[in-house]
């Protein structure tokens, strides 16, 4: 049972090195990163060239608390791409670079893509 459970952590971690190691964000298009867990949505804006994350939105968040967006699903993932763009838009970014980790492209990522293109951001 142990290493069946090691074995897929390892997977997991090896398939978010072979995306991660392709995408570098700048102060001008930087990384947005994008975290599930079994509750929660996370979304980070990095610069990778400084080590700064400059805005980050997730589920749990004081503005999301006793709101419908405050749990993992598709239209709180819409929410996040908004208001991730929005923070992008104070800081005068308009263009992203995706990083989605260890996580297909459907559902609640795709969902929270849609969110961010809406909003105005580019990737």
């Amino acid at each position: 049972m142990r290493s069946t459970l090691v074995k897929k952590e390892k997977v997991r971690k090896n398939r978010a090195f072979r995306v991660r190691k392709k995408l570098r964000g700048t102060n001008l298009k930087p990384r947005l990163c994008v975290v599930k867990s079994n509750k929660h949505i996370h979304a980070q804006l990095i610069d990778d060239e400084a080590g700064k994350t400059l805005g980050a939105v997730a589920t749990f968040a004081t503005e999301f608390q006793g709101t419908e967006f405050a749990k993992k699903n598709k239209l709180s993932a819409a929410k996040l791409g908004e208001k991730i763009a929005e923070i992008a838009k104070q800081q005068n970014i308009n263009q992203v670079i995706f990083d989605r980790g260890p996580f297909k492209y459907h559902g609640i990522l795709a969902a929270l893509a849609d969110g961010a293109r809406a909003a105005g951001l580019q990737f």
